[in-house]
Parts: structure tokens; sequence; C-alpha cells
């Protein structure tokens, strides 16, 4: 589980530039989308963030519980 969501974080990582550089690339274009690829870049980020902060608190949760199986035994 942990490779995974090192995975989906690297991806928000990844789209959040994808999207900086596509804000960037149109900024000057009339009708451009570059509000909307800031928007979602935020968002990515934003996920990625949180994302992060959520695995890392389910992962010191199921390592104390491991620990107080181990207790018990």
């Amino acid at each position: 589980m942990n490779k995974l969501g090192n995975l989906f974080q690297a991806a928000y990582i990844g789209f959040a530039v994808l999207f900086l550089y596509q804000a960037i690339v149109n900024w000057g274009v009339p009708g451009g989308k570059s509000y909307l690829y800031l928007g979602i870049a935020a968002v990515a980020i934003f996920k990625f963030f949180f994302n992060r902060k959520y695995r890392k608190r389910f992962e010191s949760h199921y390592k104390k519980r491991e620990e107080e199986k181990e207790k018990q035994s």
C-alpha cells in the first residue's frame, strides 16, 4: 500500500506541473483556459498534501495496532 500511495503522490505532482505548464503556455491566448488549468493544478497540489497527511496517519495507526497485537501475544 505504501508503494501505491507514493505512486499516486507522484502522479498528483506530475499533473500539477503539467497543468501549470499549460497555464503558462496559454496565458496570453484569447479565449485560453489558463484559469481553468491553474485551478486544476491547485486542486492537484491540495490532493497531494491531503493524501500524504492521511496516508501517514493511517500508517501510524496500523503500526500502533500491530505493536499492540505483538504485546498481547
